[in-house]
């Protein structure tokens, strides 16, 4: 019964509870607030109180989720073995970690806790339904994206490899080094392909130039394939959202009909 009640409490509201879309907001501005100081170079008294709150607030929150994951799960006692390594459950471990430090000294080693920090920003999507949904488009067209994917690194793989040959390793002009490593190619490629182009690096014989305009205009199709894909998919799941929606006022007023 308890188990069942933590359970209606820490999953994201559904049925109006209050209890629970308080417990939502709350666990919101928890993380929120945590991320606040980094966005503060110095540090500062009032810092260390909102992490020590902070971190005891998601602690709690991964221990009731652990305690409640057998209905979460549905896999019984096993669930409190398999809980500890889903997605959401690494992510809550992780905004934790950070806050280790403030026990004890020797959890300094975890000082790569700053960028580590910005992982509790994850945690959002659990509370948020426009991201789940946008998390289900992906999901849903994770195949198209992942070919396109596929197909945008090997574009890079490929004009990566004929710049680092095609180039000279030392400009001819100023005597400077181009692309003294693959890597540098790949980087060049990458950010091209993208349509960034920082400038750091640049092609100065005509194949390289030609090879640049090519990888510009290929990044141009590149980056509108999954942007249709995904825009596409998204408004299917607004319908179907919407659909559902409907569905469940028309049966709730036809509930409150047959009451009467």
């Amino acid at each position: 019964m308890i188990k069942t009640q933590i359970y209606n409490l820490i999953n994201r509201d559904k049925k109006g509870d209050k209890a629970s879309r308080i417990y939502d907001w709350t666990m919101l501005i928890m993380i929120l607030a945590s991320i606040v100081p980094l966005m503060f170079i110095e540090d500062n008294p009032i810092f260390r109180i909102i992490e020590v709150v902070t971190v005891t607030s998601f602690i709690i929150d991964y221990l009731l989720r652990w305690y409640s994951s057998p209905l979460q799960l549905h896999k019984g006692a096993k669930s409190y073995i398999v809980y500890p390594f889903t997605p959401m459950a690494i992510i809550d471990l992780l905004s934790i970690l950070p806050g280790l430090n403030l026990m004890n000294a020797s959890f300094k080693l975890l000082r790569l806790t700053r960028l580590l920090k910005v992982v509790r920003l994850l945690k959002i999507t659990r509370y948020s339904s426009k991201i789940m949904m946008f998390i289900n488009v992906l999901k849903k067209e994770r195949h198209v994206l992942l070919a396109v994917m596929l197909l945008a690194l090997f574009y890079i793989f490929i004009t990566a490899l004929v710049m680092f040959n095609a180039e000279p390793h030392i400009n001819p002009q100023t005597g400077e080094v181009t692309f003294h490593s693959f890597f540098d190619a790949l980087y060049w490629a990458t950010v091209t392909l993208t349509t960034v182009g920082y400038g750091d690096l640049c092609p100065v014989t005509d194949i390289g130039r030609v090879v640049s305009m090519l990888s510009s205009l290929f990044g141009v199709a590149i980056i509108a394939l999954p942007s249709g894909v995904i825009t596409a998919s998204y408004l299917e799941e607004l319908r179907e959202q919407r659909i559902k929606k409907e569905a469940k006022a028309e049966e709730k007023s036809d509930l409150e009909e047959a009451a009467r």
